[in-house]
């Protein structure tokens, strides 16, 4: 069994109150369900890999956290229980307490789906596509999220066409005072783990 990441006790312990049963909680279950899995952190947040893979993720934001499945679209999903609003928010929405995720069991057998998906060796079609041609990311755009930890490490974890939204919105601004307004709106948004049009999604 692989010993646990001292860094992902500190991130658990330097999260927000109302994230630290949330991120501890999916940590035990993931670790009682795959005994040797591995913990990392990548681009800032805990990532759990099996076989050599990414298997699945948590972050905590300042007012939710969230658990996505790297390979969610081959996951067999019966109830429709996984969203696929983005990874902005991951596949089970804005949590802000346990009792926002599903049962024990129902997160148990995802993330026993997700291991024979590393078992075989399975990729996700997602992850084979080349990356849609996108606007190239603003210097401005870069330094503003490099200096907000939690915006660089949200913006991690959206999907590119969720960073594209974003680029496109400020690279589209007609006049200096309209995009600084815009960049400020950016950087809080990400920051909370929302994509560029979060006011839309079904609640």
């Amino acid at each position: 069994m692989p010993p646990k990441s001292k860094l992902i006790d500190t991130y658990i312990s330097k999260s927000a109150d109302f994230a630290k049963p949330i991120l501890t909680y999916l940590r035990k279950l993931v670790h009682e369900t795959c005994p040797d899995v591995e913990e990392k952190m990548k681009w800032s947040f805990p990532h759990f890999d099996y076989k050599g893979s990414m298997m699945c993720s948590m972050a905590a934001f300042k007012e939710h956290a969230a658990f996505t499945f790297w390979k969610a679209k081959l996951l067999k999903d019966p109830d429709g229980i996984l969203s696929d609003r983005g990874k902005a928010m991951g596949q089970f929405g804005r949590l802000k307490k346990l009792s926002d995720l599903p049962s024990d069991k129902i997160l148990r057998d995802f993330i026993k789906q997700a291991m024979r998906l590393n078992d075989e060796g399975i990729v996700s079609n997602s992850w084979k596509r080349k990356p849609i041609p996108a606007l190239r990311m603003p210097g401005y755009f870069s330094k503003a999220l490099n200096a907000d930890k939690e915006a660089r490490a949200a913006f991690a974890t959206f999907s590119p066409s969720a960073r594209g939204d974003y680029i496109e919105w400020l690279v589209e601004a007609k006049t200096e005072e309209t995009r600084e307004k815009r960049l400020k709106t950016a950087v809080e948004w990400i920051a909370e783990g929302k994509i560029r049009n979060w006011r839309y999604l079904k609640k």
